[in-house]
């Protein structure tokens, strides 16, 4: 049976990374029922770190975004399944969770500030023989979707945000080698949040938008992104026509996204983080907010109030292929599917987007003292 590599993380690693409790949900930090955030889109310091109704939850989910993103796919090996397949990942999942937490006492400084996600895919559950989370089922296709295979799926998913890029590259290559010849890599994506030329604030995407002012608030994350100390992640790699929506006329973009290009606030008016009514009407009963608009179609008006968690980066991976990183949270990934067929046949920003790489995964609960990642579901 393949076997985690027994390998301590680098000790440049432990002198660099903020505790790794934080990343795995070790940290003491209360943050369930924590105030709301300073606006809409930032939840604050330390959210989904702390420990939660039944456990600990896993950060870098309502965490406020840090500089860079590093996603990591791996697949179980061909070789183990069943009752060993689990045994074996186990004990990687155990490996990652001690070697991360040796540097809770490491860098006072807090200086990279870096966050570990970890979630498994919708096929690793039936590989293992165990059961699956009632949610956790591979996204269906949609149209307008070119979708790469190999910058799909995956059994295991990682996310490793933090304030520099090396950072993440560090963390990522000692958690390979931990891994052993349990999980073997499949794709790997970066991503990071470009300057803000307002100098804070929501950060924007290189359409030059703000991109995220309608999150839910920590509390409304409560309802809307957690499950007890779960959640689930859609990863969505977007190709973005830059250079043709640059062409446009600031007004035009503006009617494509639904916002204003220079606040982020709603097109009729207000400041970013108010409260859009996509149903509102002119006196002559025109939408406010044109209807094929972004904003109009995206609208949480539409599913009963249902909110996601939108925490993405942009990617620049050569001078042909630039777009967005899409990464959102949500209690259950159907309402993603929904929102996504109706931008698929409304949404006219989605003519300024291709989608070629796509992944769900269930965010396993926090660790905790005598209890490693994923215990719950591969007990």
């Amino acid at each position: 049976m393949p076997k985690a590599t027994n390998v301590p993380i680098d000790a440049p690693l432990r002198r660099r990374v903020l505790i790794a409790g934080a990343g795995l949900g070790l940290t003491a930090t209360a943050c369930t029922r924590a105030a709301g955030p300073p606006h809409r889109g930032a939840p604050g310091p330390g959210s989904g770190s702390g420990p939660g109704r039944h456990g600990v939850r896993q950060a870098g989910v309502t965490t406020p975004r840090q500089a860079t993103v590093l996603l990591l796919a791996y697949d179980l090996d061909p070789a183990v399944r069943g009752a060993s397949g689990a045994r074996a990942l186990k004990e990687v999942l155990g490996a990652w969770t001690d070697a991360l937490a040796e540097t809770r006492e490491a860098d006072a400084s807090q200086e990279a500030r870096l966050t570990a996600t970890v979630g498994v895919g919708p096929l690793l559950p039936a590989r293992l023989g165990v059961s699956a989370p009632a949610a956790l089922r591979e996204l269906p296709s949609f149209p307008g979707d070119r979708l790469d295979p190999a910058r799909c799926g995956g059994d295991v998913l990682v996310q490793l945000c933090a304030d520099d890029s090396d950072t993440a590259e560090e963390t990522a290559e000692s958690l390979t080698r931990l891994a052993g010849e349990t999980l073997r890599p499949r794709w790997r994506q970066s991503g990071f949040l470009p300057p803000s030329p307002d100098g804070g604030g929501t950060p924007r995407d290189l359409l030059g938008f703000k991109n995220g002012s309608a999150n839910p608030s920590l509390e409304e994350c409560e309802r809307w992104v957690w499950s007890d100390d779960a959640t689930y992640l859609v990863v969505r790699r977007i190709h973005l026509r830059v250079e043709d929506f640059a062409r446009l006329a600031p007004h035009r973009q503006e009617e494509i996204v639904g916002r204003r290009r220079s606040t982020g606030g709603p097109l009729p008016g207000g400041p970013e983080h108010a409260e859009v009514d996509v149903f509102a009407k002119s006196p002559k009963g025109r939408y406010l907010t044109p209807a094929r608009s972004h904003v109009g179609v995206v609208s949480s008006r539409h599913d009963d109030g249902a909110r996601m968690l939108r925490r993405g980066y942009s990617y620049a991976d050569g001078p042909t292929d630039q777009g967005l990183l899409f990464l959102a949270f949500m209690r259950d990934p159907a309402l993603f599917t929904r929102v996504q067929r109706r931008m698929a046949t409304r949404d006219e920003l989605s003519g300024f987007t291709e989608t070629r790489g796509s992944a769900l995964a269930y965010v396993l609960p926090g660790a905790g003292p005598g209890r490693p990642l994923g215990a719950e579901l591969l007990a």
